[in-house]
C-alpha cells in the first residue's frame, strides 16, 4: 500500500525531516498561498514539500536518515539532474553566414575578425527558386548575414531575405543583415509623378522579414537610414579614400574637392573637411534619360588645381567620365575620382 507524507518547513533557517532516499519516488513543491473564506480563515502549509511514496518508510533500527535544508537547499536525492546548469552571460555567440553575392568579401571579413563563416546551404531549383539551409545551430546567437544586393539585384536581395527568414525560425537571438551596398538606394524619392520609392519598399521588406538591424556602407543618400524601422548603422568609405589621397603628398592648396552633381553636395562638402577645408566645386548635371547623363556646366574654380571627385558609386562611368572631361577642359592639372561602390554594370 503506498503511502504519503506532507512535511511543513520550520520557521527556524534549518527544517529537518525523516524519510529514506530508496523510498521516494517523485516530490512535488508549493509555495506559500493564504486564503480567508467568511468568518473561517485557513492557512496553507508554507514551503510544504509533499512526497507519494511508493512503499511504507523502513526507518532500520530505529534510526532514519536525517537529510538538511538550509537556505532553501534541496538534499542531492531531491535534486534535478539539470537544476544549476545555466548558460553564463559571457557564453556570447557570434556567427557569420555568407549569400552568394560576394563570398570572397565575406570570406576576408571572417578573416579579419578571426572566425570561420558558418555553414549555410544555398542552391536554385530549375525554375529559379532559392533554397536556404543553416548547417549549425544559431539558437541564441547574434547572426550577421553579409549579402550585398549588387547586381543581379533582384537575385541578390530575394536571397537575403530568405537567409534572414531561416534565421528567425531557427530562433537567433540577433539578426543584423550586412549590405555593404545597399540596392534601390536610388530609389528613393519621387521626381515626377505615378513613380514608386523602391528604397522604402526595400527597407520594409528587409524589416519584415526579421532583420533586427541593418550595416550599410555608404548610402546613396542619408534619408535612406530613415525609411527602416529598426536600427540602420552607416559606415563610411572616407577613412580609406582619405589615406590613399595623404600618399600621394598632395599640397593642400592645390585641392579642389568636386561633386559630380548637385544631389552629392552634402557628401562632397563633408569630404572637404577632411582635407584642410578644401574649396568645393559642383559639376552642374543634367540627365535625360535613367543611366544617361549629359554635362552642362561647372560651377567653381578648379584651374591649375587637383580636383577629386568625390561619389557614392559608379554605375555606367557616364557622370564620371563626363565630368572628367568637364574638369580638364576648365583647366584642371589632374583629376582623381574615388567612389566606394564599383557596380561597373
Amino acid at each position: 500500500m503506498a503511502s504519503s507524507l506532507a512535511v511543513q518547513s520550520s520557521p527556524t533557517p534549518t527544517a529537518s525531516f525523516f524519510m529514506s532516499s530508496s523510498s521516494l519516488s517523485r516530490c512535488s513543491f508549493a509555495h506559500t498561498s493564504l486564503s480567508f473564506n467568511g468568518p473561517r480563515s485557513r492557512m496553507a502549509p508554507r514551503n510544504t514539500i509533499k512526497c507519494d511514496i511508493s512503499e511504507p518508510l523502513n526507518f532500520g533500527n530505529g534510526k532514519p536518515t536525517i537529510p538538511v535544508l538550509n537556505d532553501r537547499t534541496l538534499p542531492k536525492f531531491l535534486e534535478y539532474p539539470r537544476v544549476g546548469k545555466t548558460v553564463s552571460r559571457k557564453d556570447i555567440r557570434l556567427k557569420l553566414f555568407s549569400g552568394t553575392a560576394n563570398p570572397s568579401l565575406s570570406q576576408e571579413i571572417a578573416r579579419y575578425m578571426g572566425l570561420e563563416l558558418g555553414k549555410i546551404n544555398i542552391k536554385r531549383f530549375a525554375d529559379g527558386e532559392i533554397y536556404v539551409k543553416l548547417q549549425e545551430s544559431v539558437r541564441g546567437c547574434d547572426v550577421f548575414l553579409l549579402q550585398p544586393t549588387c547586381p543581379p539585384a533582384n537575385e541578390n536581395l530575394m536571397e537575403l531575405l530568405i537567409m534572414i527568414d531561416a534565421c528567425r525560425r531557427a530562433s537567433a537571438k540577433n539578426i543584423t543583415a550586412v549590405i555593404p551596398y545597399f540596392g534601390y538606394a536610388r530609389a528613393d524619392r519621387k521626381t515626377q509623378g505615378r513613380e514608386s520609392i523602391a528604397a522604402k519598399l526595400v527597407a520594409n521588406l528587409i524589416t519584415e522579414a526579421g532583420a533586427n538591424r541593418v550595416l550599410a556602407c555608404d548610402l546613396h543618400s542619408g534619408q535612406s537610414m530613415g525609411y527602416f524601422d529598426i536600427p540602420v548603422d552607416h559606415v563610411y568609405g572616407q577613412p580609406v579614400i582619405l589615406d590613399y589621397l595623404a600618399s600621394k603628398r598632395i599640397c593642400s592648396s592645390d585641392l579642389v574637392v568636386v561633386s559630380p552633381d548637385v544631389g552629392g553636395v552634402a557628401r562632397a562638402r563633408a569630404f572637404a573637411k577632411k582635407l584642410s577645408d578644401a574649396p568645393l566645386a559642383i559639376v552642374d548635371k543634367r540627365r535625360h534619360g535613367h543611366n544617361v547623363a549629359e554635362v552642362m556646366n561647372l560651377i567653381g574654380d578648379v584651374k591649375g588645381k587637383v580636383a577629386v571627385m568625390v561619389d557614392d558609386m559608379i554605375d555606367t562611368a557616364g557622370t564620371i567620365a563626363n565630368g572628367a572631361a568637364l574638369l580638364h577642359e576648365e583647366g584642371a592639372r589632374e583629376v582623381y575620382a574615388c567612389c566606394t561602390h564599383a557596380v561597373f554594370s
